[in-house]
């Protein structure tokens, strides 16, 4: 990268600036972008300077910049990957740039081609892995008849997974996707919903149906259900059947009962292919029942056949601050466990 100097600490200070707590390397990275293109340097910043600002909050760093020349003061590897990723989005700054593609920068997506996975057939072109994790979860689905992907919100798990669905649809390796999920409110009691069966599941299956219509298109959706060829339907009417030929999602795994978790994974026929996904930090189950998705890892992970991939907060495609309440919250779960803290009711007075 041309014109970049590296001044420790600040423009007047020639020492690196050390914390109380951790010895941290502060550098203050100045970068000229050659050749001088005011279109450029426009889309670069975004509008009212959106695209800094997002970077700023996405790598905890500061940014300034006057005409061409922008400086960058922050902890040392970081000040060097927010300079990186200003390069790389003016060398991409002919047209304007989205804000999405800023955040997926972010969180280490260069905009290359994955030369090792083959291309998904959805309406989405530019869908790929964003992360070496989500990768590897495509590349479990794509070798595993059962795959499981389990992580915290926002890091791709259900929609990659759809999309696999939609692209062996297309490719005729199956006939028939069947989504499903458990019914069970995230803390709150809906009540009695009205209309019909569809109407009823909708609410809890709307996620899935985002993903079909981002993926096919609204029309295409549509012409697949008239054909059944797509199913949306709630876990418990899972229950006696055989899926042969067909790509099976079980969303919202969490939720599940260990008893519901076996049901599941039992009705998997010929040519079927499933994929089950879960957050095991969001389980919305009564207290002290046990989730089956953490049942099912703990008994199946070295069953044959089955692919396990576990996503962190790095692989978090959403806002940037995604990542960081991920964090937050993993942080405080792990300090409540070293302090002895417990969820679990007390004993009563009878319990012996």
């Amino acid at each position: 990268m041309r014109g970049i100097e590296e001044n420790q600490g600040s423009a007047a200070c020639n020492k690196p600036v050390e914390t109380t707590t951790n010895r941290i390397i502060h550098l203050i990275v100045r970068h000229t972008f050659i050749p001088h293109n005011n279109t450029r340097l426009s889309h670069l910043c975004g509008p009212m300077d959106a695209h800094l600002r997002t970077i700023e909050a996405g790598l905890q760093v500061s940014i300034a910049h006057r005409h061409e020349q922008f400086k960058v003061d922050g902890p040392k590897a970081v000040a060097m990957r927010a300079m990186e990723i200003l390069q790389a989005i003016y060398e991409r700054a002919d047209r304007p740039i989205a804000p999405d593609m800023v955040q997926l920068m972010l969180v280490g997506d260069s905009g290359g081609e994955e030369a090792d996975l083959p291309a998904l057939q959805t309406r989405r072109a530019d869908l790929k892995a964003r992360t070496p994790v989500q990768a590897a979860y495509l590349e479990s689905i794509a070798t595993h008849d059962i795959s499981f992907g389990i992580g915290p919100a926002g890091t791709g798990k259900t929609y990659l997974a759809v999309a696999c669905a939609v692209d062996a649809l297309e490719r005729a390796s199956v006939q028939r996707i069947v989504l499903t999920r458990p019914a069970v409110e995230a803390g709150e009691r809906l009540g009695f919903l009205p209309g019909d069966l569809s109407q009823k599941v909708d609410p809890y299956l709307r996620p899935l149906y985002d993903a079909l219509y981002d993926l096919m298109g609204y029309d295409k959706v549509q012409k697949a259900f008239e054909r059944n060829a797509i199913e949306i339907a709630p876990l418990a009417f899972m229950r006696g059947r055989t899926l042969n030929n067909a790509f099976v999602i079980l969303d919202e795994a969490q939720n599940t009962s260990t008893e519901q978790m076996k049901m599941f994974l039992t009705r998997i026929g010929f040519g079927a292919k499933a994929v089950v996904t879960g957050d095991v930090s969001q389980i919305d189950l009564p207290k002290g029942q046990l989730s089956g998705l953490i049942d099912a890892e703990r008994v199946l992970k070295r069953v044959k056949g089955i692919a396990f991939t576990r996503f962190s907060s790095a692989d978090v495609v959403r806002h940037p601050l995604v990542a960081r309440i991920v964090d937050a919250y993993d942080a405080q779960g792990s300090a409540a466990l070293r302090a002895g803290v417990t969820t679990r009711r007390k004993p009563l007075p009878t319990d012996d």
